[in-house]
């Protein structure tokens, strides 16, 4: 079995010899020194010296224009970013244990992005931990441990949160607690409300979960639902089951890693955009433009009993160095409009991916929130899925220096992803270099 699998867009390391014998040399040194669990991207893999902006430099100095990479949200190697990394780190780093002003003032000025309701905020190193530590206060609020997710989530790579992370695929089993509902996809519903339907899945869910005899705890979303194929309308879909959660007794977490800090263009965070109010928020990757910071809002009466009696301490989470990140990544997408540009610019996006959608009967439907967008692909004579060309098109857009990803079960979705930063400039040379590889690829 080639280490491309459970993975969208995976190389096949079983191709190694054709590569350029620089390239061949490291990634047959990355496997004898890493192992076979890390994989790389691309079916010729590229090698990245340096970064600046929304481009990634290799090393002989090309650009490669970052249609895809969410983690440094407002820029590879942004400058104000950077130093006040550099300015905290030359002065202190330490953890929670002591008390510093930093992260109280970066804290207050979080939790106000946030919906009124949601009070308090535990750091942690990484969205899986954040999710890790959500199931744990979850858990022990209701006294449940029966999780339902959607069926191709992804949540985090820990022990706990791999359970509830259906896309790591047949070699990571489900726990046992744990139920899959289909996606909240319009396309799929025959007409009726997305809503409704769904809403109607995840009250299924529970029911079985109840059946077999565990209590139901909670329910948790991505709210663009990234991996299950990049479904964010129609805003608002998600209230009835908010409502059903609660009526179930359980605990509703939203999942921003991927749909926070702006990303959707309509709001900061992707819940905001439904028009929801979660119990409990995760966040991750973009918090820190890629500094090892993310964490868990809450509402204060869920974590009062929480906090008095389950002793909770992450000697990494909210360092003073990660802080001053976070602190500086708040700065830039207030001072540089983020919001406002993710909104605009994505839209200028939409509107250029759908133009070339009606000119090849191969892509079908085109949809988004903000500097997030999708792109299915299908078999015209079925209308099934086709990953294969989806992988044919990120292939061709990597030899054009363009990078962009797959998504869905399928792996037929384009994922479009670019750092909040991008222009319609930005947007102009990716659809060339996307019209191109359309005229061009290889039908398989």
């Amino acid at each position: 079995m080639s280490n491309t699998a459970y993975m969208v867009n995976g190389f096949d390391v079983s191709t190694v010899d054709a590569l350029d014998p620089h390239l061949q040399e490291i990634v047959k040194r990355r496997s004898r020194l890493l192992g076979p669990a890390y994989k790389l991207f691309y079916a010729n893999p590229v090698q990245f010296v340096r970064s600046e902006g929304v481009h990634l430099y290799d090393a002989q100095g090309n650009a490669y224009l970052d249609v895809y990479n969410n983690v440094p949200s407002v820029g590879h190697a942004h400058p104000h970013v950077t130093a006040a990394i550099t300015r905290q780190a030359q002065t202190l780093n330490t953890h929670t244990r002591y008390a510093a002003e930093p992260i109280l003032d970066y804290a207050e000025r979080l939790l106000a992005t946030h919906t009124e309701g949601l009070g308090n905020v535990m750091f942690t190193c990484t969205g899986s931990e954040a999710v890790d530590l959500a199931l744990r206060i979850t858990r022990f609020q209701t006294g449940g441990t029966g999780i339902v997710v959607t069926s191709n989530a992804y949540h985090g790579l820990t022990s706990a949160v791999a359970e509830i992370s259906p896309t790591m695929g047949p070699s990571v089993p489900l726990g046992p607690y744990v139920r899959t509902v289909p996606p909240p996809d319009p396309y799929r519903t025959d007409g009726r409300d997305v809503g409704e339907a769904f809403a109607e899945g995840v009250a299924a869910a529970i029911a079985d979960l109840e059946r077999h005899g565990i209590r139901f705890a909670g329910f948790i979303a991505d709210t663009l639902f990234s991996t299950d194929g990049i479904l964010p309308d129609p805003a608002g879909f998600l209230k009835p089951v908010v409502d059903i959660v609660h009526r179930a007794g359980g605990l509703y977490i939203a999942d921003e890693v991927q749909p926070g800090f702006a990303r959707t263009g309509d709001a900061m965070w992707g819940y905001q955009r439904h028009g929801i109010l979660p119990d409990l928020v995760v966040m991750g990757k973009p918090m820190g433009n890629g500094m090892p910071i993310a964490g868990v809002v809450a509402r204060p009466e869920i974590l009062a009993d929480f906090g008095t009696k389950i002793r909770y301490f992450n000697t990494f989470g909210g360092n003073s160095v990660s802080i001053a990140a976070a602190a500086a990544v708040l700065d830039v997408i207030e001072d540089e409009k983020l919001l406002d540009n993710s909104r605009t610019v994505g839209q200028y996006l939409r509107e250029g991916v759908g133009d070339l959608a009606e000119d090849h009967p191969r892509m079908g439907a085109v949809r988004g929130a903000g500097l997030y967008v999708a792109a299915d692909f299908i078999r015209p004579d079925t209308g099934a899925p086709d990953g294969d060309l989806a992988l044919a098109v990120v292939n061709g857009l990597r030899e054009r220096r363009v990078l962009i990803s797959a998504t869905g079960a399928q792996g037929s979705i384009l994922k479009i992803r670019p750092p909040l930063p991008f222009t319609r400039a930005h947007v102009d040379t990716f659809i060339e270099a996307l019209s191109d590889v359309l005229a061009t690829v290889e039908i398989p």
